[in-house]
């Protein structure tokens, strides 16, 4: 069964192509943006099931980013792209909202099990981004 929605922001344009990619046959419909303003712009009409948002996606910083989404939409689902793999970084973006955190070097492998997981209620964070985590 598809879902409905899922949105895209990342500001390069090839990692868009490639999410969208692994996207197409779990929604409907896949939309790219590339800028914060489109992203809340689209959700907003879009009402999505999903956000994946690139965590440098221009912003006054990363962890903002994040908070500023959460902040226009604290209902929506949010996983959070990035190519920070310190342990500190993937926490401190799920403590600041986000159901999900993948690597962008993992994205092949760890981002449909995390939408999985995010759409069972649960929250989901690259195993190689707590691989030093005791």
């Amino acid at each position: 069964m598809k879902h409905r929605c899922a949105v895209l922001a990342d500001f390069h344009y090839n990692m868009l192509e490639g999410i969208r990619g692994l996207l197409e046959n779990m929604f409907n419909a896949v939309v790219m943006v590339a800028d914060m303003d489109s992203l809340l712009e689209a959700a907003q009409k879009l009402q999505p099931n999903i956000v994946v948002l690139d965590l440098s996606l221009p912003a006054s910083g990363e962890v903002s980013v994040v908070k500023d989404f959460v902040r226009h939409f604290p209902a929506f689902s949010l996983v959070v792209l990035s190519v920070y793999d310190d342990p500190t970084v993937a926490t401190s973006i799920i403590a600041s909202g986000a159901s999900g955190f993948v690597l962008k070097r993992a994205a092949v492998t760890d981002l449909l099990p995390a939408l999985e997981e995010v759409f069972k209620g649960n929250t989901f964070i690259s195993p190689a981004a707590v691989k030093d985590v005791s």
